[in-house]
This record gives C-alpha cells, structure tokens and sequence, in this order.
C-alpha cells in the first residue's frame, strides 16, 4: 500500500480545526472566571464531566492496544527489549528532571527573601495532602497494581493496573500460539470502532476546556499568582529548557524537530493546557504516536506506564518547591541535605504517580521523609499550584510523546517514512485501516474516499 498518493483534504475553515476551537474555548472560559468569578467556578463540571468521559475510555484503549501487541509477537523477546529500553529511558530523564530542578532553585533562589511566618493554620491547610502521601508509601504502590478481579481493573480506572491486566493477557496470547491469533484478530477489530468513539469524545474538548479554565481564574484569581510569580516563572522557564533544549537534543539525535512534534500535537497539547489532565489526551496521543511511525505494542507499553514513571514536569516541580519552601522559610539546606531530598524524591515521585493531585501529594510525601524543610511551608504554593499544574501537565506529555519515538528507535522498529511525514505536514499517516473514514479529528485531516494502491 502506498500511502505517498493518498489526497489530504485540509480542513477548509479553519473555525472546523479542534486545536482551534479548545483555544477559543480556553481564551473565552478565562475571560468569564475573570470579569464574572461566580459563574467561572460553577462550570467547573463541564471540564470534570469532560475529563471523566475520556477517562472512561482509557482503560479499554490501553487493554486493547497492549494485549493485541504482545499478542502479534512471535515471542516475548520483543516485549522483554521494549520493557528494558522504557524504563532505562525513564530513570535517567526523570532522574534529570529532578536535578535541573534542584539546579534551578539554587541559582535564582525564588524563595530568598519571602521570610515566610508560618501559623498552625498552614498545617491544617495541607493536613489533606499529609494524609494522602503518609497512606501512599512505595509499597503500597507496588502492591496497588495488582486489581482486585480481572474486572476491576477496568472498573477502577487505574492506569497501572489496566497495564498489568494488559501485559498478562498479551503473554498468554503468545503463549497460546495458533489458537490466540483469533483472539489477536478480534482485539484488532475492536480498536477501530474504540479509537472512533475516542475522535467522537474529542468535539466535547472546547466545553471541557472552557469550564476548566472558568473555574480555575474564577476560584483561584489571577491576584493569587502576583505573591508566588517568580516560583511560577522559574518553573515555566524550567520545563520549557528542559522540553525545548534536554529533549529537543534527543529528538534530533532521534531524528525529529521537537518543536515540529509540538506542532503535530498541538490540538492534545491544548487540550492538557485547558483541562490540566495529561490524561484527558492520553487515548488520542496513542493513536497520533502510531501514526507517526511507531509501532502499536511500544505505543501501548511506554505510553500508559511513562503517564506513572516518566513524569518529568512533576520532577522538575518537586525538587524546586521543595527548595523554594526552604528558601521562603529561611531553612538552609546544606549540600548533603539537598542530596538527601534528592534521593528520597527519586522514589516519592514514582509512590504517588496516579493519584489525583500526584504533584501536591508527592511533594508532601518527600517533604515527610526530609523533615529538615517544614511541610506547612506548602500552604505557600497550595494557592498557585493549579497555576503550575497545567505546566507540569503539558511538560509530563511531551515528554511521554518523546521517550515513546526514542524507544521505537532503540528497538529499530522506527518508521522514518510515516516520521517525517507527521513532522512535516502535522497530520498522522495510517495503515490497515480504511482510507474512507475520518481518521483522526484532532488532527482535522480527511483522506480522500478512494482507492489506494
């Protein structure tokens, strides 16, 4: 099949355009929590209900994605050398994450001269968030990912258990030989329909975005961020160094321009901006990931665990809040010290992933273990951290989008062509599906309904 013939149809009004349209959405959904704060946040279920409607979807996306991957494979080798790949990949960028922010902190010291009094009421402010990471130790994670039943799995919505549910059922496929084939077949088949149902809940995007935002400037003000905007200013600097520079020299080692990955996702990337979730353009980031050229088992695998182990604006975050609440507190963190926090925020950062509130909850957890820097000091950020959570969001998903061409690299499996015509024309190339169905709303692209050779 050559798919060089097939005819782009260019969305004709760009108004048609879903990265458009969350932007619209975004711009008006701030201005309302802006001049009328009342109505901003009682639209707050607009972007719940939305992100809720795309986490409904994830769970059978990832079962489907991994379980027919592994399923192909004619052995367990491959999946073996993707799993190896991944998680190296994972520990050493998370890892840098942690320290850039570590580095950062230490040279514009955001926090010096806050002289920060903290009462008895900052503890109970942050009492929650406590509770939540002294309940979440590493072992609980671990043991967390095994679900209840087959079925809860789906039924809870945890990423990391899908996964594993996912990873034991691709095994047995292959393990089943010629009789799991029909299986595989049938998977195969109901990705199609599945993936549609995702573009379908993906014109509710605009919505979701606008009550989002609505309701973040309506609760929070933008008043709130003047106190804390060189915190908020030294995190954005921070991750857009460590996305356009730490990664986009790995992409172009990979062979990718990291800004004309940006550019591809840009309707996901937006959608992250205005709804704060990574997640809610999880299942549409898969099917752009394998249309540009990497393979449906390493998209399944790096994909859903990078969105618990490869969070790298969550990283950058933890260290340089850690930090900046010492500096605003006059806590003086010695060189050993800061190594301590380090090394102990290496694990925190993996205990808490998937938790709702993961960035404030893994910040209480490493501050717990490094009683040196108090953790009522987080009632500092508490106020402003929905300002950053919508950076850290965007920054965790380029990251994910990156780790995943680079392990498709490593394994040789990398199609160069399918690459760089995503990077070049910003729209996906697919294969062995139909070329009569829109493939992909959030790119805005409609392959002509013809035959192609």
């Amino acid at each position: 099949m050559d798919l060089k013939h097939a005819e782009i149809e260019m969305p004709k009004n760009i108004f048609k355009s879903l990265y458009f349209q969350v932007l619209i959405g975004i711009l008006i959904g701030g201005l309302i929590g802006y001049f009328y704060p009342a109505i901003g946040k009682n639209l707050k279920p607009l972007g719940d209900g939305f992100v809720k409607m795309v986490k409904m979807i994830i769970s059978p996306v990832i079962f489907i994605t991994i379980a027919s991957g592994i399923g192909r494979m004619n052995s367990l080798k491959g999946f073996g050398k993707t799993t190896i790949f991944a998680f190296s990949y994972f520990f050493i960028f998370s890892t840098l994450a942690l320290l850039l922010g570590i580095f950062v902190a230490n040279v514009f010291s955001p926090g010096t001269g806050m002289n920060a009094v903290l009462s008895p009421n900052d503890s109970q402010k942050i009492a929650e968030f406590s509770q939540k990471a002294h309940a979440f130790t590493t072992t609980d994670f671990l043991l967390d990912i095994i679900p209840k039943s087959f079925l809860s799995a789906f039924v809870d919505g945890n990423i990391l258990q899908t996964l594993f549910v996912a990873v034991i059922f691709g095994v047995s496929l292959v393990v089943s030989g010629e009789k799991g084939k029909p299986v595989v077949d049938l998977l195969d088949n109901i990705a199609q329909p599945m993936f549609r149902m995702v573009d379908i809940l993906m014109h509710f995007a605009p919505i979701g975005a606008f009550g989002a935002i609505a309701f973040t400037v309506g609760m929070f003000g933008i008043d709130s961020i003047k106190r804390l905007l060189f915190l908020i200013g030294s995190f954005y600097f921070t991750a857009a160094f460590f996305v356009l520079v730490i990664l986009g020299t790995v992409g172009k080692i990979t062979g990718f321009s990291i800004f004309r990955l940006i550019n591809y996702l840009k309707s996901e990337i937006l959608l992250v901006l205005g709804t704060s979730s990574s997640e809610a353009a999880l299942p549409s980031l898969m099917e752009k990931l394998e249309g540009a050229g990497c393979k449906r088992e390493t998209v399944g695998l790096v994909v859903p665990s990078g969105y618990s182990f490869n969070l790298d604006g969550t990283n950058i975050y933890l260290t340089l809040a850690a930090l900046f609440i010492a500096q605003a507190t006059n806590t003086h963190l010695t060189a050993a010290q800061q190594i301590a926090l380090f090394s102990v925020a290496i694990v925190s950062s993996k205990g808490a992933a998937g938790v709702t509130g993961a960035g404030l909850i893994t910040l209480a957890a490493t501050l717990q273990v490094v009683p040196t820097v108090p953790i009522a000091g987080m009632a500092l950020i508490v106020g402003v951290d929905r300002f950053m959570s919508e950076c850290r969001a965007i920054t965790n998903f380029i990251g994910n989008a990156v780790a995943t061409i680079v392990v498709s690299r490593l394994q040789g499996e990398l199609d160069y062509s399918k690459l760089d015509f995503a990077m070049k024309t910003g729209k996906p190339m697919y294969q062995g599906a139909p070329f009569t169905q829109t493939l992909s709303l959030t790119s805005g692209v409609k392959i002509g309904e013809k035959d192609i050779d």
